[in-house]
């Protein structure tokens, strides 16, 4: 069986999601709103599967461990039964090195099979994506899940593998050359964005309300949240961009 860490922040008004307010429509309070409801949806996600879940929270230099957790806590009560929920702190300088932490502990200390780290803002996950993932972890010991602009929403390993700086640019493309560095069979997922950006928020609106019409599946959290704020999908000379209706 898998562990899956969903990589939480304590969702604070002015500390998550930076990207969508400063190039973004979105203010300090909704880029909260909507990093909790993806964070549910993805947490939700992964409870429903064959995994276990680990909501493993960041403590950021302004509150302490407990403050921390009970701030992630607060996100989740509402979706989740918090009480039979794991969490754990997450421990390193970097994300690569928090994920490394998690990893190599989980493998090594608690005999795990195989550890996943999965994007809090992957809201498009579901149940059928992370049990795809644990049916290629029995032949291949790294599976990716690639995400726009290099990035991966879902690492998942049964060998630790050197995470230096893995999550930098372009993460999918170095997660990668680390686990075939030391002979592991790589293997990938689908394709499935993350909202991190502008582009992303745009791109996950389209997906979102493409797929609603169709009457197939969407994230109930992040798609109600992002009703709430009515915004608009509109075409660029580059693509397109989101702005407020």
């Amino acid at each position: 069986m898998t562990t899956v860490a969903v990589l939480a922040d304590p969702p604070r008004p002015g500390a998550v999601l930076p990207a969508l307010v400063d190039d973004g429509p979105l203010d300090d309070e909704e880029a909260a709103d909507l990093y909790t409801a993806t964070l549910r949806d993805v947490c939700l996600a992964v409870e429903s599967s064959g995994a276990d879940l680990l909501v493993n929270y960041r403590v950021p230099p302004d509150l302490s461990e407990d403050e921390a957790e009970a701030a992630v806590r607060t996100a989740l009560d509402p979706a989740l039964d918090t009480g039979s929920t794991r969490f754990e702190v997450q421990v390193g300088s970097s994300r690569s090195a928090r994920v490394g932490n998690t990893v190599t502990h989980l493998l090594e200390e608690e005999g795990v099979r195989s550890v996943a780290a999965l994007d809090p803002t992957a809201a498009l996950v579901e149940r059928r994506h992370v049990d795809s993932a644990a049916m290629k972890l029995r032949q291949s010991e790294v599976v990716l899940g690639p995400a726009p602009g290099g990035r991966a929403w879902y690492a998942a390993f049964t060998v630790p593998v050197d995470f230096t700086d893995v999550y930098d640019p372009p993460a999918l493309a170095t997660l990668t050359d680390r686990g075939r560095s030391e002979d592991n069979d790589v293997d990938f997922m689908q394709r499935l964005p993350v909202v991190e950006t502008p582009a992303d928020l745009a791109g996950t609106l389209v997906e979102l309300r493409a797929r609603k019409r169709a009457d197939k599946h969407v994230p109930a959290h992040t798609t109600a949240r992002l009703e709430a704020f009515d915004l608009a999908v509109v075409p660029t000379d580059d693509g397109i961009d989101v702005t407020r209706s």
